[in-house]
């Protein structure tokens, strides 16, 4: 029991430095504004999340968001970004490893990516509406955008946005998944 526990927390330690520094290696997408910065740091979430359940994939979230605050900072001085980015990531992943540890299938994964991208981009549309982009006017001390202009952010970039970048995401973790199968399908019945 004791060895299980070490061996998940060393697992969830390693994957969200990994994702950490996967989210350092962020790019812009093409037509969509520079601080919409896509990122592969889902990756060794969703890993986490597929092997030892939703909880660990949420931490690897966590712990790379409070990495990457605690090292980088933020603009703002209070951590908007950092939560957003936290949960999109949880919103994607949950699906994906619900789906996955039910069906133990590719098709299983597939449906639970393609529900969690669904998931993540009208929540964070939603979210973005209600509470993070006047968050980013409370703490820039920036002009407070109408609700026209952050209906038009949102439609325009926001949710393209969170929908490219679960489609990137999930065909990259799909090929992954394609060639580590094997060992996720023993790590997983070992956890």
């Amino acid at each position: 029991m004791q060895q299980g526990k070490a061996r998940k927390m060393v697992a969830v330690s390693m994957l969200s430095s990994i994702a950490y520094l996967l989210m350092m290696l962020d790019f812009p997408f093409p037509g969509l504004p520079a601080f919409l910065k896509i990122d592969f740091s889902d990756v060794p979430a969703l890993l986490a999340a597929i092997i030892f359940g939703p909880l660990a994939g949420i931490a690897v979230e966590g712990i790379k968001n409070l990495l990457h605050y605690g090292i980088q900072g933020s603009m703002t001085g209070v951590p908007v970004g950092e939560i957003a980015n936290f949960i999109a990531g949880s919103l994607f992943i949950i699906p994906a490893s619900y789906f996955f540890r039910k069906y133990k299938t590719i098709k299983g994964l597939s449906i639970g990516l393609v529900a969690g991208t669904v998931l993540m981009t009208f929540m964070m549309s939603f979210l973005n509406y209600v509470i993070i982009l006047p968050a980013y006017t409370w703490f820039l001390n920036a002009p407070q955008m109408t609700s026209g202009a952050m209906i038009e952010m949102i439609t325009a970039a926001i949710a393209p946005f969170n929908l490219i970048k679960g489609i990137i995401v999930a065909v990259l973790f799909l090929v992954l998944f394609t060639r580590l199968k094997p060992w996720i399908i023993r790590q997983s019945q070992q956890a």
